[in-house]
């Protein structure tokens, strides 16, 4: 298949209008989107995505159409990656729910422009001195004993978004310490300044410069195409903001994901050596001359790629960790499900038993979980037990009054909430 400048201004055009769309029927008016928006539009962009490829394979160009799915599916798990420090960023800020996917869309923006001048950059590096993958290679194997590192201390996340960039940007910039409904500046006292949701953004930003580091070297060790790899990291990152609505609380439950991730990178880094000396020019390597050494083909790396971060979503959903995670969300869940239900008092009695009945079956559970797990995976532990207890005593009350058992509702307002 060609790839000319047409190919390239179609595609621009394609990808910018569909952020403009983006943001003009959809983050404009602050608003939280319910599963079943986020359910129709994230399986639309990955829907595009998928179907982008097929484009190559109808013009017999299978080469290109393995490396951009190899590509497409690496990036898009690093970007779910990065979308998780995003999360931690905005609940630094405190960034209302509402305008959390306001946020989300200016990174995925800043994300794909800062990206593609770090893929131009580098496909120029690339065709100046083709030696640059020795560097790709060691600094993806780098990337991935850090990760591997901060994962077993326990603070890769928190480090990442209390990194050197949203340090100088919560320092540097005067900023209000109040929203101001989704706008960007405020005054205050006649002084005009910033406000958090400005702040927010400036730091997710920064913060994803430093994504850019792992990313775009992963994806040129799978391909040399330009076209490819900005294909395959802007679909990557388009309906990120409403994939994170529709698997909300299933990315905390990927407690492993970052053992896949550094499994990845590190096989794309080994990949990039084994690439770099092939095609050595390095006059104390070998003599300057091309080692013989076996390539790995881009379609065993796919197949590797797929294998590694499915096992990873497999063992984290199926562990003891991941189990006991879901178990504690969705006490919490169920439990601030039913308070709203029995406030708004307009719900039905069947609404209500069912929720009555989910937040039982999650509050056993809950209760079931072990300390160890209970204190490493609940973030703000006073909350969590506030909203369990005030839930129970919502039901004790109603079942008070409506002269009926409370089942384990007593039991929970006692204990004051599963101990945490």
């Amino acid at each position: 298949m060609e790839i000319n400048g047409l190919l390239w201004g179609i595609t621009i055009a394609v990808i910018v209008g569909l952020l403009a769309f983006d943001y003009f029927f959809h983050v404009r008016k602050a608003h939280l989107p319910t599963i079943r928006e986020a359910a129709i539009w994230s399986g639309i962009y990955i829907g595009i995505a998928l179907v982008f490829g097929l484009m190559f394979f109808a013009v017999g160009d299978t080469t290109h159409a393995v490396e951009y799915y190899a590509g497409y599916i690496t990036e898009k798990a690093l970007s779910v990656d990065n979308l998780f420090v995003f999360l931690v960023i905005m609940a630094s800020f405190k960034v209302p729910r509402e305008y959390q996917q306001k946020v989300l869309l200016f990174g995925i923006t800043f994300a794909l422009i800062s990206r593609t001048i770090f893929i131009l950059l580098g496909a120029a590096i690339i065709e100046a001195w083709s030696d640059v993958f020795y560097l790709f290679g060691i600094a993806l194997l780098l990337i991935a004993g850090q990760q591997l590192k901060g994962e077993l201390t326990g603070d890769e996340a928190e480090d990442e978004a209390d990194n050197i960039m949203v340090r100088l940007a919560k320092k540097f910039l005067p900023a209000s310490q109040h929203y101001n409904g989704d706008k960007l500046f405020t005054v205050e006292n006649g002084k005009r300044l910033l406000t958090p949701m400005l702040l927010v953004m400036v730091a997710i930003g920064a913060t994803d410069i430093l994504f850019a580091f792992d990313s775009i070297p992963a994806i040129f060790g799978l391909t040399q195409e330009p076209y490819i790899v900005f294909t395959a990291t802007a679909f990557s990152l388009m309906g990120l903001r409403q994939l994170y609505f529709l698997i909300d609380g299933l990315l905390d439950r990927l407690v492993y994901l970052s053992y896949g991730l550094s499994a990845v990178l590190g096989f794309i880094g080994v990949k990039l050596i084994l690439h770099a000396l092939h095609e050595n020019n390095l006059p104390f390597i070998n003599d300057g001359a091309n080692v013989p050494v076996v390539e790995i083909p881009t379609t065993l790396s796919l197949l590797v790629i797929v294998v590694i971060l499915a096992i990873t979503v497999v063992v984290s959903l199926n562990s003891p960790k991941g189990k006991a995670l879901r178990a504690l969300q969705n006490a919490e869940r169920y439990s601030h499900r039913y308070t709203e239900l029995r406030a708004e008092g307009d719900a039905s009695a069947a609404d209500l038993q069912k929720a009555e009945e989910l937040m039982d079956t999650w509050t056993r559970k809950a209760e079931g979980v072990a300390p160890k797990y209970r204190e490493s995976l609940i973030e703000h532990k006073d909350n969590y037990s506030e909203i369990i207890r005030v839930a129970h005593e919502t039901r004790l009350a109603s079942a008070k009054a409506e002269g009926r058992e409370a089942g384990v509702s007593a039991k929970i307002v006692e204990q004051q909430g599963p101990t945490v």
